[in-house]
């Protein structure tokens, strides 16, 4: 909103994990050397721990860029699994084929074991990343020191990089894990930035987004860094937050009191009100904006305008609920059944009321069920059924319909309910379930130098996302030049870029340009 106000040509706090905006602190550097020289040493296990938002994921997209040709990856951002949907998962990254319907630990193992040999005979190196480590059971975490188990007299076949919160280091000092702990060839903590790395960080990311002129004042970084910790995500949130509220003020960069009201609406709470963070701020944006139209198109003064509209705004409007709850007339226990009947509604098809994934493949579907945040489902980009919690703390399931930059629509019950993202954001578990198409291919991992129909698949989804005519070739092969625009739409979807078209990236390659299924916001697409 702010952008063209202060001359810039993007969002330069936007939370997206945008590379051209990385600022590698001294502790990300060395986070980084660590992860190398794990990956370098010959297989096992490698940790790297951090406060939520401290950059990890940061470090492992700069990894990811350095590491050899000769290593094939495999990412696992959701990896509250069992032991079961833990190898299959791993199976699927790797496009490792297993019998189908298979449920068999064993039969998993196996079959990994084979592709590990396999892959080193051919001069492969396998590494296996499991982000969001923290939330994997002991089961799994012994399940993965069994999958090391495999070696030659050189090296260990498999290489595990285990991202996660500072609780992930404390649960390897289990006893019972003691022997995954000590298979632990490399280590790091992330901590924050320090006093020095929040000015740097702050700078560089103006610099990046075209800004001009000092928009944050030296003066005020003591204060960000006190009120930030250092860390990188709190610092964006806060200094988006303050340009939004200079912008509303009609000021020329930010002051001491506009970073302070900034932080009260990012981290206060007063006792028994609903919490809405955006709404002083929105107000002084409607009426900066307003006012400008008025200027613009009726010629009034500038002060004439603001006094006009400040007359309208001050009038009592419709405001978006704070709170999404279940509707009385409909038993809570009936929350489950009735979100899938609605999102199934979404696909044009009956839901039967039995188990929502087998019925979606009986219809030509898939079955997603993981735990993220809006930004997530913004690029997904597809209905979702989300468990939420009502001011009670009772849980209940709605089908996210629609979403924007302030309001997100559900169907609940069956009604149709729009809600403030700072109220979504409150009661939103993080879980959701949605539907997707599966495309027309045969594998499920595609890699360069691959080619043939599902190459040929691949080559006119890109094509459609850039508005160009397919290639026509019989034989497409997955080269160089193809590579590069998985990566690019990689990027932009959040994803680990590393060219390589797994499940995640087939199914938003998928959606992204079928005009066919239902979408959270029909300008997202084709570009």
């Amino acid at each position: 909103m702010y952008q063209s106000y202060f001359g810039l040509a993007e969002e330069p706090f936007s939370i997206a994990p945008d590379p051209r905006y990385l600022y590698m602190s001294r502790r990300h550097q060395e986070a980084l050397a660590h992860l190398l020289y794990g990956v370098n040493a010959g297989g096992g296990f490698v940790l790297l721990t951090g406060e939520v938002g401290a950059g990890k994921t940061t470090v492992c997209r700069c990894l990811l860029e350095q590491i050899p040709e000769s290593c094939d990856v495999a990412y696992i951002f959701n990896p509250k699994l069992t032991v079961e949907e833990l190898l299959s998962t791993i199976c699927a990254e790797f496009g490792i084929t297993c019998p189908p319907g298979n449920t068999s630990v064993k039969v998993y193992i196996d079959c990994i074991n084979a592709y590990l040999l396999d892959a080193h005979a051919r001069g492969r190196h396998t590494v296996l990343i499991i982000d969001e480590a923290q939330n994997l059971s002991a089961d799994v975490l012994e399940q993965l020191r069994l999958l090391t188990n495999l070696e030659t007299n050189q090296r260990k076949l498999l290489q595990i990089i285990l991202l996660g919160q500072p609780e992930l280091a404390a649960m390897l000092e289990r006893p019972e894990l003691r022997q995954l702990a000590q298979r632990i060839i490399a280590r790091y903590h992330l901590g924050p930035l320090d006093r020095q790395e929040v000015a740097a960080y702050v700078q560089h990311r103006l610099g990046v987004s075209g800004a001009q002129r000092q928009l944050f004042p030296l003066a005020l970084m003591g204060q960000l860094y006190r009120l930030s910790g250092g860390i990188p995500r709190i610092i964006n949130v806060l200094c988006d937050r303050a340009l939004l509220g200079t912008y509303a003020q009609s000021k020329e960069r930010v002051d001491r009191a506009t970073l302070k009201q900034a932080a009260r609406e990012v981290f206060h709470n007063v006792a028994g009100q609903p919490r809405n963070m955006m709404r002083p701020l929105l107000a002084g944006l409607l009426l900066a904006v307003l006012a400008a139209v008025l200027y613009q198109t009726v010629g009034k003064t500038p002060s004439q305008a603001k006094a006009e509209v400040q007359t309208v705004i001050a009038k009592p409007v419709a405001a978006l609920p704070d709170v999404l709850e279940w509707p009385a007339t409909y038993p809570l226990s009936r929350s489950q059944e009735m979100a899938y009947t609605a999102l199934f509604r979404a696909w044009g098809a009956d839901y039967q009321g039995e188990n929502e994934c087998r019925q979606a493949e009986a219809i030509g579907l898939r079955c997603l069920t993981a735990r993220g945040g809006l930004d997530e489902l913004r690029q997904l980009n597809l209905p979702a059924v989300l468990l939420m919690r009502d001011n009670q703390g009772q849980k209940f399931y709605a089908t996210l319909v629609r979403i924007d930059r302030q309001s997100a629509t559900f169907d609940v019950g069956t009604e149709t309910r729009a809600v403030a993202l700072g109220a979504l954001a409150e009661q939103w578990s993080g879980h959701y379930t949605l539907l997707w198409r599966m495309p027309p291919v045969v594998n499920k991992q595609l890699r360069l130098g691959d080619q043939g129909p599902d190459v040929k698949w691949l080559g006119k989804q890109l094509a459609q996302l850039h508005g160009k005519a397919a290639e026509t070739t019989k034989d497409q092969v997955f080269d160089e030049a193809m590579m590069r625009q998985v990566k690019q739409f990689q990027l932009a979807q959040g994803l680990i870029p590393d060219g390589a078209v797994g499940p995640q990236t087939m199914m938003r390659l998928s959606g992204a340009a079928d005009k066919t299924v239902p979408k959270l916001n029909r300008e997202q697409g084709v570009k």
